[in-house]
Protein backbone atom coordinates (compact mmCIF):
# COMPACT_ATOMS: atom_id res chain seq x y z
CA UNK A 1 0.00 0.00 0.00
CA UNK A 2 1.27 3.47 -0.86
CA UNK A 3 0.43 7.10 -0.15
CA UNK A 4 1.62 10.37 -1.65
CA UNK A 5 4.89 11.89 -0.52
CA UNK A 6 3.56 15.40 -1.21
CA UNK A 7 0.78 17.17 -3.08
CA UNK A 8 0.69 17.15 -6.88
CA UNK A 9 -1.57 18.75 -9.47
CA UNK A 10 -2.32 18.61 -13.19
CA UNK A 11 -4.51 20.56 -15.58
CA UNK A 12 -6.36 19.27 -18.63
CA UNK A 13 -8.96 20.51 -21.11
CA UNK A 14 -11.74 18.24 -22.35
CA UNK A 15 -14.10 19.73 -24.98
CA UNK A 16 -13.42 23.27 -23.75
CA UNK A 17 -14.05 22.37 -20.08
CA UNK A 18 -10.99 23.02 -17.91
CA UNK A 19 -10.17 20.44 -15.23
CA UNK A 20 -7.60 20.98 -12.47
CA UNK A 21 -6.83 17.99 -10.25
CA UNK A 22 -4.88 18.23 -7.02
CA UNK A 23 -4.01 15.28 -4.80
CA UNK A 24 -2.35 15.22 -1.42
CA UNK A 25 -1.53 13.01 1.55
CA UNK A 26 -3.87 13.12 4.55
CA UNK A 27 -3.95 11.43 7.95
CA UNK A 28 -7.57 11.82 9.00
CA UNK A 29 -11.05 12.96 8.06
CA UNK A 30 -10.55 16.50 9.42
CA UNK A 31 -7.39 16.86 7.34
CA UNK A 32 -9.29 15.58 4.27
CA UNK A 33 -12.03 18.18 4.78
CA UNK A 34 -9.43 20.91 5.27
CA UNK A 35 -7.64 19.82 2.06
CA UNK A 36 -10.87 20.05 0.04
CA UNK A 37 -11.81 23.43 1.58
CA UNK A 38 -8.33 24.87 1.00
CA UNK A 39 -8.09 23.84 -2.67
CA UNK A 40 -11.70 24.36 -3.79
CA UNK A 41 -12.24 27.31 -6.13
CA UNK A 42 -15.44 29.30 -5.68
CA UNK A 43 -15.20 30.58 -9.28
CA UNK A 44 -15.43 27.04 -10.68
CA UNK A 45 -18.65 25.30 -11.67
CA UNK A 46 -17.82 22.11 -9.73
CA UNK A 47 -15.34 21.09 -7.01
CA UNK A 48 -15.63 17.28 -6.93
CA UNK A 49 -13.57 15.19 -4.56
CA UNK A 50 -12.84 11.83 -2.96
CA UNK A 51 -10.62 10.58 -0.18
CA UNK A 52 -9.64 7.26 1.37
CA UNK A 53 -8.21 6.54 4.82
CA UNK A 54 -8.05 2.79 5.42
CA UNK A 55 -11.60 1.45 5.25
CA UNK A 56 -13.10 4.97 5.46
CA UNK A 57 -13.83 6.90 2.30
CA UNK A 58 -16.03 9.70 1.05
CA UNK A 59 -16.75 11.26 -2.32
CA UNK A 60 -18.82 14.15 -3.62
CA UNK A 61 -20.16 15.04 -7.08
CA UNK A 62 -20.76 18.73 -6.22
CA UNK A 63 -23.70 19.20 -8.59
CA UNK A 64 -22.56 16.88 -11.38
CA UNK A 65 -24.93 13.98 -12.19
CA UNK A 66 -24.80 11.34 -9.45
CA UNK A 67 -21.86 8.94 -9.79
CA UNK A 68 -20.10 10.84 -12.59
CA UNK A 69 -17.41 12.68 -10.62
CA UNK A 70 -16.68 11.71 -7.00
CA UNK A 71 -16.97 7.96 -7.53
CA UNK A 72 -14.59 7.89 -10.55
CA UNK A 73 -12.09 9.93 -8.49
CA UNK A 74 -12.32 7.37 -5.66
CA UNK A 75 -11.93 4.53 -8.18
CA UNK A 76 -8.70 6.16 -9.43
CA UNK A 77 -7.37 6.18 -5.84
CA UNK A 78 -8.35 2.53 -5.35
CA UNK A 79 -7.05 1.34 -8.74
CA UNK A 80 -3.60 2.68 -7.83
CA UNK A 81 -3.88 1.03 -4.37
CA UNK A 82 -3.37 4.28 -2.50
CA UNK A 83 -4.32 5.10 1.07
CA UNK A 84 -4.40 8.29 3.18
CA UNK A 85 -5.05 10.32 0.02
CA UNK A 86 -7.47 13.11 -0.95
CA UNK A 87 -8.11 14.21 -4.54
CA UNK A 88 -10.02 17.29 -5.65
CA UNK A 89 -10.93 17.82 -9.32
CA UNK A 90 -12.21 21.31 -10.13
CA UNK A 91 -14.12 21.95 -13.38
CA UNK A 92 -14.85 25.15 -15.26
CA UNK A 93 -17.61 24.42 -17.79
CA UNK A 94 -16.60 25.17 -21.37
CA UNK A 95 -20.03 25.22 -23.00
CA UNK A 96 -20.07 21.68 -24.44
CA UNK A 97 -21.95 18.93 -22.56
CA UNK A 98 -19.81 15.86 -21.94
CA UNK A 99 -22.57 13.36 -21.09
CA UNK A 100 -22.36 10.89 -18.21
CA UNK A 101 -19.67 8.72 -19.80
CA UNK A 102 -17.61 11.76 -20.75
CA UNK A 103 -17.80 13.13 -17.21
CA UNK A 104 -16.74 9.78 -15.71
CA UNK A 105 -13.75 9.63 -18.09
CA UNK A 106 -12.82 13.28 -17.53
CA UNK A 107 -12.97 13.24 -13.72
CA UNK A 108 -11.52 9.74 -13.31
CA UNK A 109 -8.85 10.45 -15.93
CA UNK A 110 -7.78 13.75 -14.35
CA UNK A 111 -7.57 12.11 -10.92
CA UNK A 112 -5.58 9.12 -12.21
CA UNK A 113 -3.18 11.34 -14.19
CA UNK A 114 -2.59 13.51 -11.13
CA UNK A 115 -2.01 10.50 -8.85
CA UNK A 116 0.41 8.91 -11.34
CA UNK A 117 2.39 12.18 -11.47
CA UNK A 118 2.74 12.34 -7.66
CA UNK A 119 5.74 10.82 -5.88
CA UNK A 120 4.69 7.80 -3.80
CA UNK A 121 5.94 6.42 -0.48
CA UNK A 122 5.21 2.99 0.92
CA UNK A 123 2.99 2.83 3.98
CA UNK A 124 4.71 0.67 6.58
CA UNK A 125 2.62 -0.57 9.49
CA UNK A 126 4.29 0.25 12.80
CA UNK A 127 4.19 -1.07 16.33
CA UNK A 128 4.82 1.44 19.11
CA UNK A 129 7.08 0.36 21.97
CA UNK A 130 8.26 1.96 25.21
CA UNK A 131 11.77 0.86 26.19
CA UNK A 132 13.17 1.71 29.62
CA UNK A 133 16.95 1.26 29.71
CA UNK A 134 19.59 1.85 32.36
CA UNK A 135 22.27 4.47 31.69
CA UNK A 136 24.84 1.65 31.37
CA UNK A 137 22.84 0.14 28.46
CA UNK A 138 21.50 3.34 26.89
CA UNK A 139 24.21 3.98 24.28
CA UNK A 140 24.06 0.38 23.06
CA UNK A 141 20.23 0.36 22.94
CA UNK A 142 20.14 3.63 20.96
CA UNK A 143 22.85 2.37 18.57
CA UNK A 144 20.94 -0.86 17.91
CA UNK A 145 17.67 1.00 17.36
CA UNK A 146 19.41 3.45 15.00
CA UNK A 147 20.89 0.53 13.04
CA UNK A 148 17.56 -1.26 12.60
CA UNK A 149 15.74 -0.50 9.34
CA UNK A 150 12.52 1.51 9.67
CA UNK A 151 12.83 2.35 13.38
CA UNK A 152 11.80 5.86 14.38
CA UNK A 153 12.57 7.28 17.84
CA UNK A 154 9.48 9.26 18.81
CA UNK A 155 10.72 10.61 22.16
CA UNK A 156 13.30 10.13 24.87
CA UNK A 157 13.02 11.19 28.51
CA UNK A 158 15.42 10.63 31.37
CA UNK A 159 14.85 9.11 34.80
CA UNK A 160 17.19 8.88 37.78
CA UNK A 161 18.57 5.54 36.58
CA UNK A 162 18.30 5.74 32.80
CA UNK A 163 15.97 6.73 29.99
CA UNK A 164 12.54 5.94 28.58
CA UNK A 165 12.50 5.69 24.79
CA UNK A 166 9.28 5.69 22.79
CA UNK A 167 9.91 4.13 19.39
CA UNK A 168 7.88 3.25 16.31
CA UNK A 169 9.04 -0.13 15.00
CA UNK A 170 8.14 -1.67 11.64
CA UNK A 171 5.42 -4.19 12.47
CA UNK A 172 7.02 -7.00 10.46
CA UNK A 173 10.36 -6.82 12.32
CA UNK A 174 9.21 -5.58 15.73
CA UNK A 175 9.64 -8.88 17.59
CA UNK A 176 13.20 -9.38 16.27
CA UNK A 177 14.18 -5.81 17.19
CA UNK A 178 12.77 -6.18 20.70
CA UNK A 179 14.48 -9.57 21.14
CA UNK A 180 17.77 -7.90 20.08
CA UNK A 181 17.27 -5.16 22.75
CA UNK A 182 16.53 -7.80 25.37
CA UNK A 183 19.67 -9.73 24.37
CA UNK A 184 22.09 -6.77 24.32
CA UNK A 185 20.88 -5.60 27.75
CA UNK A 186 20.84 -9.16 29.17
CA UNK A 187 17.15 -8.62 29.97
CA UNK A 188 17.69 -5.41 31.95
CA UNK A 189 15.63 -3.27 29.55
CA UNK A 190 11.93 -3.06 30.32
CA UNK A 191 9.95 -3.28 27.08
CA UNK A 192 6.24 -2.54 26.78
CA UNK A 193 4.26 -2.61 23.53
CA UNK A 194 1.67 0.15 23.15
CA UNK A 195 -1.82 -1.10 22.28
CA UNK A 196 -2.96 0.05 18.82
CA UNK A 197 -6.13 2.17 18.90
Amino acid sequence: MFTLERAASIESVVKKSRFVAIAGPITGELEAKAFVAEHSDATANHNCWAWRIGQSYRFNDDGEPSGTAGKPILQAIDRLQLDNVAVLVTRWFGGILLGSGGLVRAYGGAAAECLRAAPLVEIIAVQEAVITALFSDLALVKARLAGAVGVRIESESFTETGAVIKAALPEKGASQILRMITDVTSGRADIRLVEQK
